[in-house]
């Protein structure tokens, strides 16, 4: 089997480049995938080679023939001179922001930022001395009217976390970049096969490959990409930090890796199918998907996405509390749990006005996001259809929709 050269890499799409990422047979005896490294000792083959610590692998915290496949696999689909793994996603954000802060230093976070995010920057980086500024996501360029001296990174997450605003990323790092400071995103909801970050001037990507790059509910793991600005920084700090992970989640994320593309073409079929069934639904008062022509944030995500995950949430016109639990305990097929990116069809209650400062949060309704897994499309609508009757009949509305 050739081995092609890099140049021929580049031309091949996506699907086939997550298929050949990170992968070595020739280096694993022609095993078709890279096995499981588990061990902390690594031992050198001379009282020299031990001085130097210049081998490829010294010890077990800084990389093992599993992890370094990962990464490569990871930076090569997200364009990043390299990647940094950790257990889980918010360790990949916290990862990510200490390694471009020091006391004293002011950040700017997006409002809408998944809820951990803020509890770190409000908590431990205030501890350091470490300001953070909270703002609009619809701020674009103008974020240049945020920025201080001492501001040193700006993150952002597209879209927000359970409400779902794209961000204007390119002219938000335009300004950022003037200014001197790095710019983060979690870009777990597109990952870089929808949402190329460091094309768009992203410095560190985050993701939680918990979600779509596992892609089956059963595993933790972080990953952080950084350019060639920010990477010195990212791996200063993993190195420090030691947030190792595990071999085994790193071998199932590399084999979620090869179905990634499918799955996720597949999860914005589904997500789409059934956005569009919610939005002609009459207890539904609005549907929060970017994709929608109706998302007023339509423009910005067509201009800067290649597609569309199988995560968005609908706003429903307002029913008692009581009704939201009877349609959420009549359904079969969307289980109640949190996080997403698996094969099954999730959904959760929310309300973002306990932890939004920069703006308001108030749809006129209850907030449900959903996930939508890869059951049978047909089969999810009329799991929420009996949903929707129980909701009426609790509610008092007349007559059952069809």
């Amino acid at each position: 089997m050739r081995k092609l050269s890099d140049a021929e890499r580049n031309r091949l799409s996506s699907r086939t480049r997550l298929v050949l990422g990170g992968r070595n047979p020739d280096e694993q005896f022609g095993f078709v995938n890279t096995p499981i490294y588990r061990g902390s000792t690594v031992l050198a083959p001379d009282a020299a080679a031990l001085r130097r610590a210049d081998a490829r692998f010294t010890y077990g915290t800084h990389g093992t023939p599993t992890t370094e496949a990962l990464e490569k696999a990871w930076s090569e689909l997200s364009g990043a001179a390299g990647t940094a793994l950790v257990p889980s996603g918010l360790a990949a954000i916290t990862l990510a922001l200490m390694s471009c802060v020091r006391a004293g230093d002011h950040i700017l976070v997006t409002d809408s930022a998944y809820r951990p995010t803020r509890r770190f920057c409000d908590t431990v980086l205030a501890r350091m001395g470490v300001e953070t500024t909270y703002y609009d996501p619809y701020v674009g360029g103008d974020i240049a009217s945020l920025m201080r001296p001492n501001t040193s990174a700006v993150l952002t997450e597209a879209p927000g976390s359970q409400s779902f605003e794209v961000q204007d990323i390119p002219a938000i790092a335009a300004a950022a970049h003037a200014a001197g400071a790095l710019v983060l995103m979690d870009n777990t909801w597109a990952t870089p096969l929808f949402f190329p970050p460091h094309e768009r001037g992203v410095d560190l990507a985050i993701e939680a490959g918990t979600k779509y790059l596992g892609g089956h509910s059963d595993l933790l793991l972080g990953l952080v990409s950084a350019n060639e600005r920010a990477l010195p920084g990212l791996r200063r700090t993993a190195e420090a930090f030691a947030m190792c992970a595990g071999p085994e989640d790193c071998f199932l994320a590399l084999r979620g890796l090869r179905t990634m593309e499918l799955r996720l073409r597949e999860a914005e079929r589904q997500g789409l199918a059934l956005a569009r069934w919610l939005e002609a639904r009459p207890e539904v008062k609005s549907v929060l998907h970017p994709a929608l022509e109706s998302h007023p944030d339509h423009a910005i995500w067509k201009r800067d996405f290649l597609g569309a995950s199988g995560l968005f949430s609908v706003v429903l016109h307002p029913v008692p509390e009581a009704a939201v639990d009877a349609f959420l305990d009549a359904l079969a097929l969307f289980g109640l749990g949190y996080s997403w990116g698996g094969y099954e069809s999730l959904v959760i209650p929310f309300n973002c006005a306990g932890y939004r400062s920069a703006t308001t949060w108030s749809p006129g309704g209850p907030a449900l996001r959903f996930q939508v897994g890869l059951e049978d499309i047909n089969d999810l609508t009329a799991d929420l259809a009996r949903g929707f009757d129980r909701l009426r009949d609790v509610a008092g509305l007349a007559g059952a929709a069809g």
